[in-house]
């Protein structure tokens, strides 16, 4: 059946959404409202009406970490986002998960009946690195231990560390199944060519088709193929934080009508028409669809409104994106209302939420607009004629999202960035103008596209944050420290479920000091210790971020540089409500099978930016499976169990049986389901059992 995933691996009490069964939606775990689920969820054919309809999850003190807490989090939303999947703060639930920072990023496969590790240790804090974990923790396996994997992978045997070849073992069908879908070279559960590898120049896994070598091992975000194993394993397609998208490319327009009481319609346009639509832009010229407001015929003031279906919202906030250009009058608008429910079931209480105002720039530009609606709505784009005679054109609309997820605080656009590839010196910078954050904090990003020819860096774009002195900063508190800094390279696809953004951060603390100024604050006030910039009459903090934000082939793959425009979105969050979140009892929790995959070449530092590296023993002197980490420098092992069997040890050589089975043992192998007794040694975890790192 396509729920069973492997051997002895049961998911009933993980998340079985169907039917409307929606569950808890989190949104902060320090001031999260347990709920409780509606309707009437069931599990796979075989199972029982289940109690836990949401997976469960704590985030324990020893997760020290503020900038590992708050990726965490991003990483459920992530989940909310494009799949069916959710998460709620444990309450009383048997099965849960426990993120903790131990040694390296690692799960297990499926629920394990009881509370379970996830580790987020040193350099796991990437958002895909936890999304991949926690795929492993709701069932999913490495896609190159598929049963077909031969047919799509080389392993290079030779090249893996003789202690890691257990890494790269194929599982029959017994174990798990493809729930029949193709072999996914950009699948977040794939290996990069290079894991595990004697040497950092060899490769231990390469694709039959040589163009996915540079594919394999990304992590970016989910590949199509991985949220459609994850829907079919849970038996739903929904998403929960999407309420609708439309790339205007069905001659229903995603089901939007045209206001009766209007004095004029928007069209149905093609790109051969009125130039290039914003979905096919770039390598599909005059392809693609979007809808268009003429402005330069008619009376001023005559207007034209587009209006959504009913949408029932879950949160109490939401983002509406899109992209607009307006080619018209400097004087036409494009407000966006919100119709909302009056109290009386009936939708007509019309509230104007943002305008945008005709200027001389013609192109493609993104548009993020915040609605506060908690009862059934439409939202509406009004068009607004300026004035005709002044007008060659209108106002274009393409390629929107509406989601309940906070809008982004901060977006800046730069135009012809593959021109600053090709010709832009070696240390030529681009820097953003002054954003500020929700408490009011200033703060910029700095973009330095070609890195340095002599260096590491020199074919990635590197990006970095500083703060900016601003109006406010009288009043706030210096140094500033507990805050997320997320940068974004957003990925253009029209598909908010297919884009594979890149996504990076780091948390402010007291730590980061200037060495040369008595120990500084880097995060103190930028008019103290940064340097005047005359171009926006403020002083700017030194930078602190990536030289290898990403490679400049990445940046040319997908749709980073849709009409030739880098978009980049920033956050400047406060985490310190998550300084102290669940104390855990004094409890083990037991983990089992193979090697966490270090993190030491996620990131290159850009200046000042400090690596934190994920160490690994050279030869790994543990038996049985056990897994060698480096503990100040030296090797310990940390032994494997399963149901059966558990190891002790200084290397783990020691076999043990659990005392409920010895009784069995007693009886006869029978009582255990195997036809005659052989006796073992070097047992590993079973397959539905292991743990699994990235």
């Amino acid at each position: 059946p396509s729920y069973f995933i492997a051997q002895d691996t049961s998911l009933e009490t993980l998340m079985w959404l169907r039917n409307g069964c929606l569950g808890f939606i989190l949104q902060s775990l320090s001031s999260a409202v347990r709920g409780e689920c509606p309707g009437t969820c069931t599990g796979p054919p075989s199972s029982k009406l289940l109690k836990i309809v949401c997976l469960s999850v704590c985030l324990s003190v020893c997760l020290s970490d503020l900038n590992a807490k708050g990726v965490i989090l991003k990483a459920f939303e992530g989940f909310h986002l494009k799949s069916c999947v959710n998460f709620k703060p444990r309450d009383r639930e048997r099965s849960f998960i426990i993120f903790q920072k131990l040694d390296g990023c690692w799960s297990a496969i499926g629920d394990a009946k009881h509370g379970q590790n996830l580790s987020i240790g040193v350099g796991c804090d990437h958002k895909a690195i936890v999304m991949h974990e926690i795929l492993h923790a709701l069932g999913l396996f490495h896609e190159q231990t598929r049963t077909d994997r031969d047919d799509y992978v080389k392993i290079w045997w030779e090249h893996v560390l003789p202690d890691q070849i257990h890494n790269f073992k194929k599982y029959g069908d017994s174990y798990l199944t493809d729930l029949n879908t193709p072999y996914d070279y950009e699948s977040i559960m794939h290996y990069g060519p290079f894991s595990f590898s004697k040497n950092s120049s060899l490769r231990t896994i390469t694709a039959r088709i040589s163009e996915f070598n540079h594919i394999i091992g990304q992590r970016l975000d989910f590949s199509t193929t991985d949220l459609a194993r994850l829907n079919r394993m849970y038996n739903c397609t929904s998403s929960l934080t999407l309420l609708d998208q439309c790339d205007f490319e069905s001659a229903d327009v995603c089901g939007l009508v045209q206001e009766t009481r209007d004095d004029d319609d928007w069209t149905y346009k093609n790109s051969d028409s009125l130039g290039q639509d914003h979905t096919f832009a770039g390598p599909c010229k005059d392809a693609g669809h979007f809808m268009h407001f003429n402005t330069s015929s008619g009376m001023r003031g005559e207007a034209a409104v587009l209006e959504s279906r009913i949408l029932y919202p879950k949160r109490k906030q939401q983002c509406l994106q899109f992209f607009f250009k307006m080619t018209g009058s400097p004087w036409d608008r494009l407000t966006i209302w919100v119709k909302k429910d009056d109290g009386t079931g009936k939708i007509r209480r019309l509230v104007k939420i943002q305008t945008f105002q005709g200027n001389s720039d013609h192109n493609w530009k993104i548009a993020h607009v915040t609605l506060n609606v908690q009862r059934k709505f439409k939202y509406l784009f009004h068009g607004l004629k300026g004035n005709p005679g002044d007008s060659s054109g209108g106002i274009s609309i393409d390629d929107l999202t509406l989601s309940e997820t906070p809008c982004p605080s901060a977006v800046w656009l730069i135009r012809n960035f593959s021109h600053l590839l090709r010709t832009a010196p070696e240390d030529y910078l681009v820097q953003s103008p002054l954003f500020y954050s929700a408490e009011g904090y200033g703060y910029g990003l700095t973009v330095s596209p070609r890195g340095q020819s002599d260096s590491a860096s020199a074919n990635y774009t590197r990006i970095s944050f500083h703060l900016i002195s601003g109006e406010n900063d009288g009043v706030l508190e210096w140094p500033v420290l507990g805050r997320q800094v997320t940068i974004t390279v957003l990925d253009q696809d029209p598909d908010v479920r297919r884009r594979m953004s890149s996504e990076r951060s780091f948390t402010t603390d007291a730590t980061q000091v200037f060495p040369g100024k008595n120990q500084s604050s880097r995060w103190d006030k930028p008019s103290l210790l940064g340097n005047f910039d005359a171009s926006c009459n403020c002083s700017r903090s030194r930078d602190w971020g990536w030289s290898k934000f990403i490679s400049h082939s990445q940046l040319r793959r997908r749709k980073y540089l849709k009409n030739d425009d880098l978009i980049i979105f920033a956050e400047f969050e406060d985490l310190t409500h998550l300084r102290k979140t669940e104390h855990l009892s004094p409890q083990t929790w037991f983990i089992l099978g193979e090697h966490p995959l270090g993190r030491n070449k996620r990131s290159a530092p850009l200046e000042d930016w400090q690596s934190y590296q994920t160490g690994q023993c050279d030869q790994n002197p543990c038996q049985n499976d056990g897994i060698c980490v480096n503990v100040k420098g030296r090797a310990s092992c940390r032994c494997a169990t399963s149901k059966i069997f558990f190891y002790t040890g200084v290397r783990c050589q020691v076999a043990h049986v659990h005392r409920n089975i010895l009784a069995l043992l007693a009886v006869g192998c029978h009582t255990l389901g195997r036809g005659n007794c052989t006796k073992r040694s070097g047992v590993s975890a079973e397959p539905g059992r292991q743990l699994t790192s990235e």
